[in-house]
């Protein structure tokens, strides 16, 4: 079954739920909100647009809403968390997803460490921010989900910027470290690392059509990563269904980070 007929059939595996998605108004965190949504939970979206996260919220329903939120600032995070708690007495599931990605400067020497720092705070500090203050409301509880969007760039390099795979690297360990320390609280933390999805966006930034995307550099054929894929496993994560799953980096990329397509001699035709 596909994650669209999921997301539309009887079954909502988030019913009763109450998520907090950074960065959803748009991309992958739009997309996972409204998935979200049609499974029952009521979503909050955080986000610095102000008109496409209401546009958005206004869209799905369900009870959902937008708060103004830059996750760089921990009076913000703070602030969408605190929201969160007003208007529905708890939070389940802390989708840490804002993130920004630069055009990379292949050349150490060429990047400056103003862009470098800027990466770096929106998604290495914007997740740790999430994390900190998911996690002060979610000990009382004794439960929660916190997700953290990173990349196939959390365990490979050459693929962006020299910022942007320092920074998912460090959502990673971020993770971990958390899933180690909240586990004793009932809270479990995992991170996400989808391939290229191949938006307007990423074929631009990449150069790439959709057969570059999919075709030469991907490892699976025959398939090609949609935003929903991504999210269905957000929603995976979000769910009861993994409610033993905690420390895990789950990796969407088709088998892409387990080998090096240009050497690889398996599968071949002679």
């Amino acid at each position: 079954m596909s994650i669209a007929s999921l997301a539309s059939s009887a079954i909502r595996r988030l019913e009763g739920k109450v998520a907090l998605i950074t960065g959803g108004a748009s991309g992958l965190g739009e997309c996972t909100a409204r998935i979200f949504a049609k499974h029952g939970a009521k979503v909050l979206i955080a986000d610095i647009q102000d008109d496409l996260g209401k546009s958005v919220t206004k869209d799905i329903g369900n009870g959902s809403s937008f708060v103004h939120c830059d996750v760089t600032k921990e009076k913000d995070v703070e602030a969408a968390v605190d929201t969160a708690i007003s208007q529905h007495g708890k939070l389940d599931i802390m989708f840490n997803n804002a993130g920004i990605i630069e055009l990379p400067k292949p050349d150490i020497l060429d990047n400056d460490k103003s862009d470098f720092e800027r990466v770096l705070n929106v998604n290495l500090v914007g997740a740790f921010l999430g994390t900190k203050h998911a996690a002060r409301v979610m000990r009382p509880a004794g439960r929660g989900s916190i997700i953290i969007t990173a990349s196939v760039c959390s365990v490979v390099g050459g693929i962006a910027s020299h910022a942007y795979t320092s920074s998912k690297h460090g959502v990673v360990g971020l993770m971990r470290n958390a899933a180690v320390e909240l586990g004793k609280y009932g809270i479990r933390v995992n991170s996400v690392s989808p391939y290229v999805v191949a938006t307007p966006l990423a074929k631009d930034f990449f150069k790439l059509d959709d057969e570059g995307v999919h075709g030469v550099y991907a490892n699976l054929k025959g398939a090609i990563l949609e935003p929903q894929d991504v999210a269905g496993a957000a929603l995976y994560l979000g769910s009861d269904e993994s409610k033993y799953v905690s420390g895990l980096n789950l990796i969407v990329d088709g088998g892409f980070t387990v080998t090096n397509a240009g050497f690889c001699m398996l599968g071949k035709s002679e």
